[in-house]
C-alpha cells in the first residue's frame, strides 16, 4: 500500500511537510498545494519557495497544477521539470466557488469535451508523468462514466479519486458506488481519497476495495499527524511527539513569516484540525483561537498539552 498526503491550501506547505517528515516518517508522497500558472509566465514567490528542491530535501514531493488551459499547464510542467520534477498532478478536485467559477478544479469536470481537448494537448506535448486528482463530477455522479472514458484514453500515472461531486464540498459521505464504478471501468492505477480519519476508516475501506493499493489522506492526517504510522505499524502517537512536531512547525513559520498575527493565522488553522485529538478541549481551544500574540498563544498551547491527554485512537 502507498500512503499519500493530500495538498491542502494554506496548510501543507514546505514548512509543514518538513516538520511532518521529521517526526512522522511513514508517508510515501507529499503533494504541494496547487500552483496556478499565470499569463505572465511566472511563479509567485510563495509558489516557488514551496517547490524549490532545497526546501524539500529528503521528501518525495509532487507539484500540483490548477488550470484549464493546456498551454499554461505545459509551461508550468516544463518549468517544474527544470527543477528536477518528473511528475506533476492536475487538480480537478477543488470545489471552491472562486475556482469553479473560472472553470478550474472540479468546475472543469462540467466541460468534458474541453477537458478531453486539454488532455490531448498536454499529453502530446509533455514527456513527463501526469497524475490527476478528480471528483466524480461537477453536478452528478452520472458524469463519472464520461469522465472515465476520457481518463482511460491517456496513460495517467495515477487517478486519485475523491468520490464526491463539486456541490458536496466535503459534506455527505463519500460515494463508494462511484468508487466501484471506477474500479470496474477505469484503466489507470487508482488511488482513493476521502474521509479516512482513523484506523477503522482505513480498514473498512481496504476490506471493501482490496484491489486499490494507494490511499491519500487529507483532513484526517492533519488532525492526527501520526495516523499513517498507526495504520502501518500500530505506532500510537505520543503527546510529546505531537508537541515537538507543533513546536517545529511554529519555529518554521516564525523564520519565514513576519508578525505575530500572520504566524498565528497559520497555527490556528492547524488547530482547527488537531484540537480533535484531545477530549474536553473546548476551553483550551477557545484560548488558542482568541490568542492575539505569540506569548499568549504559547501559554494556551502549553496549558492544553499539560492538562489534557490525547484521545484513544480508533
Amino acid at each position: 500500500m502507498k500512503y499519500y498526503f493530500a495538498p491542502m491550501e494554506g496548510i501543507t506547505g514546505y514548512v509543514y511537510r518538513n516538520a511532518h517528515r521529521m517526526f512522522f516518517k511513514q508517508v510515501d508522497v507529499y503533494f504541494t498545494p496547487f500552483i496556478v500558472p499565470t499569463q505572465n509566465r511566472k511563479f509567485t514567490s510563495r509558489e516557488k519557495k514551496d517547490f524549490l528542491p532545497e526546501h524539500n530535501q529528503g521528501l518525495h514531493v509532487i507539484p500540483q497544477i490548477l488550470t484549464n488551459k493546456g498551454d499554461d499547464f505545459i509551461w508550468a510542467a516544463k518549468e517544474l521539470k527544470e527543477y528536477g520534477y518528473d511528475e506533476v498532478n492536475l487538480n480537478l478536485g477543488c470545489p471552491s466557488p472562486t475556482v469553479v467559477s473560472k472553470g478550474r478544479g472540479s468546475g472543469f469536470l462540467g466541460k468534458p469535451d474541453q477537458l478531453e481537448a486539454f488532455f490531448d494537448e498536454i499529453f502530446s506535448a509533455l514527456d513527463m508523468k501526469i497524475s490527476v486528482k478528480t471528483r466524480i463530477g461537477k453536478d452528478s455522479q452520472e458524469e463519472l462514466g464520461r469522465l472515465l472514458e476520457i481518463y482511460n484514453k491517456y496513460p495517467l500515472k495515477e487517478l486519485i479519486l475523491h468520490p464526491r461531486i463539486q456541490k458536496d464540498f466535503y459534506r455527505n459521505e463519500p460515494n463508494w458506488e462511484a468508487v466501484k464504478e471506477a474500479v470496474s471501468l477505469g484503466k489507470n492505477p487508482l488511488c482513493y481519497n476521502g474521509n479516512l480519519f482513523s484506523v477503522k476508516d482505513y480498514e473498512r475501506f481496504t476490506s471493501s476495495f482490496p484491489s486499490i493499493d494507494c490511499v491519500m489522506f487529507g483532513r484526517g492526517l492533519v488532525a492526527n499527524p501520526g495516523l499513517v504510522g498507526e495504520i502501518k505499524n500500530g505506532e500510537t502517537m505520543e503527546k510529546e511527539q505531537l508537541k515537538a512536531f507543533h513546536d517545529e512547525v511554529l519555529r518554521g513559520y516564525e523564520e519565514i513569516i513576519s508578525g505575530d498575527r500572520n504566524v498565528l493565522f497559520k497555527m490556528k488553522e492547524l488547530w482547527a484540525y488537531m484540537i480533535q485529538m484531545f477530549g474536553g478541549s473546548e476551553k483550551h481551544g477557545k484560548k488558542i483561537r482568541k490568542s492575539q500574540h505569540l506569548g499568549e498563544y504559547r501559554a494556551a498551547v502549553d496549558s492544553l498539552f499539560k492538562e489534557l491527554d490525547l484521545k484513544e485512537s480508533g
